[in-house]
């Protein structure tokens, strides 16, 4: 008789990190996206526009610039037509420039069919997924760190003065909220690399998202908060209720966190970001600055929402990646 017993089946286990190989990933990527003619064209569009929007600003300034305080922060919030002010214009190019950096970085490997030799090297799909947006997120913080640093050059020629230490930590809070605003489109824009295998469809497919969020939440929104906090017989609770849930629902957007954000950390005088009322700046001294620790304080949920999303997003991409069958 034949033996029925079954043979044992043999468990694939990892051998060392499965981060293995990650900074090599980062630093080959980094190499390809810093010198891509995508991302020299849109280094010049943001170079361009910041130039032209700080001229802008510096026109109106240079008439205050011995009375006026918080010379710098007015450089990214003064905004003369037809140019909006630069904190407006990051808010539109950032995500732009990042899902140019993500939206091919998966699909692209499948439809050049270097995925499978890429994995064949002893480098895992944590390692692989994780080293590309890294690469994306340093590429993005090096091309803000390079325009913080072009309008601060441009700030100091045409101002005459040098900024403050304030001024200094308020841009570098300024600058890590720019990170990581780019960073949530980053994360999506890599998620949508891997549910779709065509870089066009994912490319259409995170603008999608990006106009929904900048033109129709907002609309949107009013409408939810009509139906899920209705006014029955007007009175102020009701109006503060819908007014919050209006306030609460459009903080699902990106766009909003980060609006809020700059908002607070560019306007020292902004003492809320939610509804205030008049009994509540009783005893306020009238246009005082915060502290700069407060002014953090004060933008500090909005920074954490973008962080959350961002590492949410990526999340997601991985645990998608993970899932996907790759064959050679």
């Amino acid at each position: 008789m034949q033996s029925t017993a079954k043979q044992p089946q043999a468990v694939y286990t990892r051998q060392g990190s499965p981060w293995t190989g990650v900074w090599a990933v980062v630093t080959k990527e980094m190499a390809d996206q810093l010198t891509s003619v995508r991302m020299r064209i849109l280094e010049i569009l943001i170079v361009l526009t910041a130039a032209g929007s700080v001229y802008a600003a510096l026109r109106s300034l240079t008439q205050s610039s011995n009375q006026a305080p918080f010379l710098f922060l007015r450089l990214f919030t003064t905004a003369q037509s037809p140019l909006p002010s630069f904190a407006e214009l990051l808010g539109f190019l950032i995500p732009l420039v990042a899902i140019a950096l993500a939206f091919d970085a998966i699909n692209g490997e499948f439809n050049q069919r270097t995925m499978s030799r890429l994995l064949a090297q002893p480098i895992y799909r944590d390692a692989l997924l994780l080293g590309k947006f890294l690469a994306g997120l340093f590429t993005l913080a090096l091309v803000s760190s390079a325009i913080w640093l072009l309008i601060f050059g441009l700030g100091i020629l045409g101002l005459g003065v040098p900024p403050t230490a304030e001024e200094v930590g308020r841009l570098l809070v300024l600058l890590v909220a720019t990170i990581f605003y780019g960073g949530v489109w980053l994360a999506l824009a890599l998620t949508f690399s891997v549910i779709f295998r065509q870089p066009a469809t994912a490319a259409l497919a995170s603008i999608a998202v990006w106009l929904f969020f900048t033109i129709f939440w907002g609309v949107i929104a009013g409408i939810l908060a009509q139906g899920l906090s209705p006014i029955h017989f007007g009175t102020t609770d009701e109006l503060i209720r819908q007014a919050s849930t209006e306030i609460a629902l459009n903080r699902i957007s990106p766009n909003r966190l980060y609006a809020e954000s700059i908002f607070a950390i560019l306007e020292p005088q902004v003492r809320s970001l939610g509804l205030v009322l008049p009994i509540q700046m009783e005893g306020a001294v009238a246009n005082a600055p915060l502290p700069f620790s407060q002014s953090v304080l004060l933008m500090w949920p909005q920074l954490t929402g973008l962080i959350a999303g961002t590492i949410l997003l990526f999340a997601l991409a991985y645990v998608l990646f993970q899932r996907q069958e790759i064959r050679a």
